[in-house]
């Protein structure tokens, strides 16, 4: 048991440092964006402030958030809901989702010889 309790906290460490390195990576990039361009929603041109600057989002344009190139050019600033909104466009276009809309009953009944079963 003490082996599967070493592997298991070996993949809470790799877990939580990955966490951790997401996290740092989005305050750097984050940071430079909140200081690079205005407080302004680049869809909607919503204006934010600091009471309310945590609902503004850093938005890669071509959706891959490694490339953070110092200029900002990847970037753009949007409020929550039309990062949201964004992101939904993108998996629409490719067609992600599309199955689960169409609401298919069950193949099997797990129950059906339940009452046989409590007879015996």
């Amino acid at each position: 048991m003490t082996d599967k309790m070493s592997s298991k906290d070996r993949l809470d460490k790799i877990v939580a440092d990955n966490r951790r390195y997401q996290d740092e990576r989005a305050k750097s990039y984050r940071e430079r964006a909140i200081k690079m361009y205005p407080w302004i929603c680049g869809r909607c041109s919503r204006e934010f402030s600091r009471q309310n600057i945590t609902e503004l989002t850093v938005h890669h344009r071509d959706h891959n958030h490694d490339n953070n190139p110092a200029d900002g050019s990847n970037w753009e600033l949007l409020c929550l809901y039309c990062h949201d909104n964004e992101h939904q466009r993108l998996l629409d276009a490719i067609g992600v989702g599309e199955g689960e809309k169409q609401n298919q009953g069950a193949t099997s009944n797990p129950f059906a010889s339940l009452k046989d079963m409590l007879k015996k």
